[in-house]
């Protein structure tokens, strides 16, 4: 039975509106792209796998030389979903925690005056957990969470490397260049070709970047979060036996990313993890950051979007998805008797 013959919806009248859909996304997409923030990437809600299963070749194989035990952390790999957030397409600059500094009257990080690394460009390092939380809430901005980092880094295909698989020198700055002829950190604009799917710039190596959650070695053993995750709780991490290697590290120490211009090849994948002291600004270590932001939401936007799902799950006769797609616009706008009458519609023809 054709159900469009007796509805004043047509099938006709359904599929031009989806084609208008269609015709409309790339200006949608640019009126969206309009509204992020200034160098700053939107990253979109859904899921991701997050960490690496400790027997994972891909992984393993970014060395030879390092035992499998190194990576236990990281597993097992799990999907997670995020809603859509921010993350800056860059480092944290000298040039932008100055700013910060003189609207504050901050005290000035360590190896502030260091001529190889205080260039206005390249990406303040010497700051401990606390001095990147208060600028990130200066900035009005946040930290990311382990999982938003992770995800910016990585990108919907998993990868190994913001830009792939395979490790590449000429993509990121580590291992002091790898010869040592690079021993200061680049421009938190370099390296374009290694930026991620996201199009965030120097997820791996420059600065160790810090992240907001505290660091626990079986939190993603043990962890039951799956949405929105922010890591373990002092209290929480505090209580759990660390493995032998780290003894004591669990609910001490926060979490940080993405390996740095010191940092070896293999802290520089997208799912290793690294802790550090809060408190620590340690030269060594290489600790910068960059700042996320949440996304607020459009009310009218999501539940006109539900609205068209609607129509489409119509169109193609899949009643019970039509169904669901308008109840979520209802929920959102329950007024609406636009939406209200699309509804009873999708009800009569389910029969």
């Amino acid at each position: 039975m054709n159900i469009f013959k007796s509805i004043s919806i047509t099938k006709r009248t359904i599929t031009t509106i989806f084609m208008m859909v269609l015709t409309l996304l790339p200006q949608i997409a640019s009126a969206q792209k309009g509204l992020v923030p200034e160098n700053m990437a939107l990253i979109n809600p859904g899921g991701f796998v997050r960490g690496v299963d400790s027997n994972d070749s891909k992984k393993v194989s970014t060395s030879n030389l390092y035992p499998r035990k190194m990576f236990q952390d990281e597993s097992p790999s799990r999907m997670i979903y995020l809603s859509a957030y921010y993350i800056d397409k860059y480092e944290v600059s000298n040039s932008q925690y100055t700013e910060f500094i003189k609207a504050t009257d901050y005290p000035a990080p360590a190896y502030w005056d260091h001529h190889q690394l205080n260039g206005p460009k390249q990406p303040v390092t010497g700051v401990n957990w606390f001095d990147a939380n208060a600028y990130c809430h200066w900035a009005n901005k946040r930290l990311p969470t382990e999982a938003e980092w992770e995800k910016a880094a990585r990108g919907p295909a998993g990868l190994t490397y913001p830009w792939g698989n395979g490790l590449d020198l000429n993509k990121a700055n580590f291992a002091k260049g790898k010869k040592g002829q690079n021993e200061i950190t680049s421009d938190v604009n370099s390296y374009p070709e290694g930026k991620s799917y996201y199009g965030v710039y120097n997820m791996a190596g420059n600065v160790f970047e810090w992240v907001q959650d505290w660091y626990d070695p079986n939190y993603y053993k043990t962890s039951q979060e799956v949405r929105n995750p922010q890591g373990p709780s002092f209290k929480e991490s505090s209580s759990i036996n660390s493995v032998q290697s780290v003894k004591g590290i669990a609910g001490k120490k926060k979490v940080i990313r993405g390996g740095s211009w010191f940092a070896p090849a293999q802290s520089i994948t997208t799912t290793h993890r690294f802790w550090n002291n809060p408190m620590n600004n340690s030269y060594g270590v290489g600790l910068g950051f960059r700042c996320a932001r949440d996304v607020e939401s459009d009310p009218n936007m999501e539940a006109r979007s539900f609205y068209m799902d609607a129509l489409i799950h119509l169109g193609a006769e899949k009643f019970g998805k039509a169904i669901t797609a308008i109840d979520n616009a209802l929920q959102i706008r329950p007024e609406n008797t636009e939406y209200q009458s699309l509804k009873d519609l999708i009800k009569e023809k389910q029969g």
